[in-house]
């Protein structure tokens, strides 16, 4: 703002002074909550993105029928004040909140959950992320405009929890399905994203930041914020200091080092909630499409059980999480995290043991070679493409040591750091041996199992690949008949016992090595605002839940609960510069709470510097004008 307001004064002092003398129309000013974050999204498509970022921006935006409390994942009305399953557990009967409207006023029916859920049914490419939901589903029906009837082949526990984004019909029909590959549903310029969230997108610059703002007919009430933005940063240092700074009011998903250095600093909080989330070292066993044609240029060896099973014993979990957590987690195991205490089970029978791993591969034929590097019974090195992540601190750390700790058995690891997008991709056409990655896992396991299902490998259409959810291309028949069995058990104990099985297997055939569990480091300016709800109560995350909950309820400290927002939830202007942001010059004005007194700072400082150029303007136009705070 300062640099910008002396280039302007330059260009006619005396002129513009009077304009900046003018704070008293800005005396509701929009109330704005800051986050930062160390990822983009890849997409704000929801039937294309996979990161967790993406999805935190789906939530704002679009509601589902139902979503997990927060205070223990238990279902709870979202656009649906109530569901019946009939006595036959065969039709499911949800009812709409009445007079729900879309962000631009068109009435939001049972038609738009109909319309959504058929192209979900009916579509390819839709089905990848939400087709799991529906895969019981056998027609979808509305009776009235707030009454949606589903009817499914047998009964199903995933009724109660299904986790798909209503979209607006009258949006997307215009969206075929060769055109939704390729949508990327990102505002045009002075445009606000239609959807029925608490906040609606409203500007994105890539690598830069998401502007969000408040959903004034949000069928929860309106928002105590009137802006949410997310700024992207490109490394844990920057987004501390901009903490700090006051640039951002929360830092997202910090890792361990830096969470420890805001540790005690005045009018910062910094929060380890518990998380559902965990890292994996994941192996290519074969990929292939779904229905079995081989793709992809995966090593032969990684197909070799005994190779997995001597990777998990050379790989020191405890160090891991010490190492690269500094503490802030606990070792893996299985695919369910022990977040979720009836479904985790946690078998341990490959514990750290290089001296077991070296007699595993010796046995298996991979004799050691002159150069410390195994030879493979076909006479090729056992010298393997692993793939990390170059956005993840977390991730690149993590393959030094497990590059480390594979060359102590004599198995050569090479590098490859790689983004995100470009990841997915390579995963997807199966041209990889071995990746590390993470998945955050849902409160109901449905969607997690589904995974490792047979039917989630990548598909073709026309000359095409494209990744589905599968990423280690795990196959197996008897996996297949748990997951369609714990897919149809209403009974939760019985259902958890199939879903603990189905874990067993996983993890006997090594599908991935689940190096670690992470607690979500959070950090806030706990001086600006207050109001922010963990999940599960007590304990889980502020932000980045299944929900939007501390996102509707965080407010400016000190602010009346009942007006906290600005007057019209107008957005502030973008053009401010920021040294710690990732790439690009343009970013939205930060602001902790309301901006009056920052205005009035900046007029004083204006008259200041008004009276500076008026000796300097010669000597100095061409400084001011490239200069950087």
């Amino acid at each position: 703002m300062i640099r910008r307001l002396i280039v302007g004064i330059t260009a006619g002092a005396i002129a513009l002074a009077p304009a900046a003398v003018a704070p008293s129309a800005q005396a509701a000013d929009p109330v704005v909550f800051t986050v930062g974050m160390l990822s983009d999204v890849d997409s704000l498509n929801p039937f294309t993105g996979i990161l967790a970022e993406s999805y935190e921006m789906y939530q704002l935006q679009y509601s589902t029928l139902m979503q997990p409390s927060n205070a223990d994942f238990t279902p709870a009305p979202g656009l649906a004040e109530s569901w019946e399953e009939s006595a036959d557990g065969k039709t499911w009967t949800y009812t709409l909140r009445p007079d729900l409207v879309w962000s631009d006023g068109t009435p939001l029916t049972a038609n738009d959950v109909v319309y959504t859920f058929n192209r979900i049914l009916d579509g390819r490419y839709e089905k990848t992320n939400y087709g799991n939901y529906l895969r019981n589903v056998t027609g979808v029906s509305a009776t009235d405009d707030r009454t949606v009837v589903v009817t499914v082949k047998a009964p199903s526990p995933i009724m109660e929890r299904l986790a798909v984004y209503i979209l607006p019909e009258h949006v997307w029909s215009a969206i075929d399905g060769k055109a939704v590959k390729s949508f990327a549903n990102e505002p045009g310029e002075g445009e606000t994203l239609v959807g029925s969230g608490p906040f609606l997108v409203t500007e994105r610059q890539a690598g830069q930041f998401i502007r969000l703002v408040a959903n004034d007919t949000y069928y929860g009430g309106r928002p105590k914020v009137d802006e949410l933005i997310f700024r992207i940063y490109n490394n844990p240092d920057a987004l501390a200091q901009a903490l700090k700074k006051g640039e951002v009011d929360f830092a997202e998903g910090l890792t361990a080092d830096v969470f420890s250095t805001l540790e005690g600093v005045e009018g910062i909080t910094t929060y380890a909630g518990a998380y559902s989330g965990f890292n994996e070292l994941a192996f290519n066993m074969g990929a292939a499409l779904s229905d079995g044609t081989p793709i992809g240029d995966g090593n032969p060896h990684i197909q070799d059980l005994a190779v997995r099973q001597a990777i998990s014993h050379a790989i020191d979990r405890q160090q891991l999480v010490d190492a690269v957590l500094d503490g802030y987690g606990t070792p893996g195991s299985t695919i369910i995290p022990p977040l979720y205490t009836t479904l985790h089970v946690d078998p341990a029978t490959q514990p750290y043991d290089p001296a077991l791993a070296n007699q595993i591969l010796d046995e298996a034929g991979y004799a050691m070679g002159p150069d410390g590097i195994r030879i493979g019974p076909d006479g090729v090195p056992m010298s393997y493409r692993y793939f990390v992540r170059s956005d993840s601190d977390t991730s690149v750390k993590s393959g030094e040591y497990i590059k480390s700790y594979l060359a102590e058995i004599g198995i050569e690891a090479n590098i490859k750091p790689v983004t995100d997008d470009a990841l997915y991709e390579i995963i997807g056409r199966g041209e990889f041996d071995m990746f590390e990655w993470g998945w955050v896992v849902e409160p109901d396991p449905d969607y997690q199992l589904s995974t490792f299902t047979c039917a989630k490998r990548s598909y073709k259409d026309g000359d095409t690949i494209y990744a589905d959810l599968s990423d280690s291309f795990f196959c197996d028949p008897e996996y297949d008949a748990l997951y369609a069995a714990q897919s149809e058990e209403t009974d939760q104990a019985a259902r958890a016992e199939i879903v603990k099985q189905m874990q067993q297997i996983i993890y006997d055939n090594v599908a991935y090595v689940i190096t670690f569990y992470y607690d979500n480091l959070e950090a806030y300016r706990s001086d600006r605002f207050t109001g922010f709800l963990g999940q599960p109560e007590g304990s889980g995350s502020l932000l980045f839940q299944y929900g939007t909950y501390s996102y509707a309820n965080v407010a400016p400290v000190g602010a009346d609960s009942a007006d906290t927002g600005g007057s019209d939830g107008a957005s502030a202007s973008p053009g401010a510069t920021d040294q710690g942001s990732a790439g690009g010059e343009t970013e939205p004005a930060s602001s902790g709470g309301s901006s009056t007194g920052l205005v009035i700072s900046l007029v004083v400082a204006a008259l200041v510097i008004v009276v500076l150029v008026l000796v300097l303007v010669r000597s100095r136009r061409s400084a001011s004008v490239d200069s950087r705070e």
